[in-house]
């Protein structure tokens, strides 16, 4: 029995060791609780709110900025992770490399869509406007992850491991590009409109070299 017991506490440390292994260099960008290193943009700041450890959006078009003191919320190269879910019609995003705005629509960075049955035909996962998909990776009503790899010029794009886009930055871009390009930013999350309900959680980010 007692090599049993000694045999079982030797697995759970193998385990645990594993975990914190597979889990290094990761940090969380929200606690679940708060929007403590966050912040809200003038537009409709009613559109966030915290619901049971999850950001929900849901209202007029706002945007709420990472501003926290993880990599001073400056972000190069890096993974992020987020978990998310839509109701049905519902449009979000996700922006990386951006910057405050106080109104509007983000000039700064790129957009990843959410978007499973909104009318916009880009969907989950695009990379909006430069790399669109159309083949919906997700569904409404489900948790589903975003693992979204930045270095240097090339981007990529997973939906539950699925990858869904796979773009590299071409060193002369349009002139009409303005900032939507890759140089170095926080990350935000958008409010799009009234009728689109989106939840967010699990947002984690591991900076690279």
């Amino acid at each position: 029995m007692k090599k049993l017991s000694l045999l079982l506490c030797f697995l759970v440390s193998i385990n645990f060791a594993f975990s914190q292994k597979k889990e290094k260099g990761w940090v969380s960008l929200f606690d679940g609780k708060t929007f403590d290193g966050w912040h809200i943009n003038e537009d409709h700041p009613a559109t966030f709110s915290i619901e049971d450890g999850t950001i929900k959006v849901a209202g007029e078009r706002t945007h709420l900025f990472y501003e926290g003191a993880v990599g001073n919320h400056d972000f190069k190269n890096f993974e992020l992770k987020i978990k998310a879910k839509t109701l049905p019609g519902s449009n979000s995003g996700i922006f990386i490399h951006t910057a405050y705005q106080a109104k509007g629509w983000l000039e700064k960075g790129y957009e990843v869509q959410v978007n499973q049955t909104h009318t916009d035909w880009r969907k989950t996962g695009s990379l909006y406007g430069i790399n669109d998909v159309k083949e919906n990776f997700a569904k409404d009503n489900e948790w589903y992850e975003y693992h979204i790899i930045v270095q240097d010029k090339h981007i990529i794009i997973k939906i539950d491991d699925k990858v869904a886009v796979d773009y590299t930055e071409p060193d002369t871009l349009p002139e009409n590009r303005g900032l939507k390009r890759l140089s170095s930013g926080t990350v935000a999350l958008q409010g799009h409109d009234p009728k689109s309900i989106a939840y967010f959680k699990d947002i984690k980010i591991k900076i690279l070299k």
